[in-house]
């Protein structure tokens, strides 16, 4: 298996529902996004995706939650609470809906809310 790595960053703001703390209040963070892409095969010239190419599909999924309130901007997220886990398995899927099983996959997405904590979502 081979893998590449593209790594973004956005700014968001978001409160989470049915939480007891500080985090159900409205307040933002730097976001920052990590997406692996892998593939079992490298393409006709060794490459899993290019890089532009891959830098290209991260910054789609992260400009439809840049500068957002979450919670109220993103369709997605006014039913689903906007966790680091939750905002992972959307860009996730964005990226797998955007390569529809091409010659690689998305392998994880991490989303780091603090420079210590993350969350990754991978499927089998």
């Amino acid at each position: 298996m081979f893998e590449i790595s593209v790594k973004l960053d956005f700014s968001a703001a978001h409160n989470l529902r049915n939480y007891k703390g500080k985090c159900e209040n409205l307040h933002g963070h730097n976001w920052h996004v990590r997406a692996i892409f892998g593939a079992s095969q490298l393409n006709a010239i060794g490459m899993v995706m290019d890089f532009k190419v891959a830098n290209k599909l991260l910054a789609q999924a992260v400009k439809t939650l840049d500068h957002c309130y979450l919670n109220n901007d993103v369709e997605y997220f006014q039913k689903i609470n906007p966790t680091s886990e939750n905002i992972a398995k959307f860009i996730f899927q964005f990226l797998s809906k955007k390569l529809k099983r091409n010659v690689c996959n998305v392998v994880n997405v991490c989303v780091w809310e603090t420079g210590q904590n993350y969350a990754k979502y991978y499927e089998d």
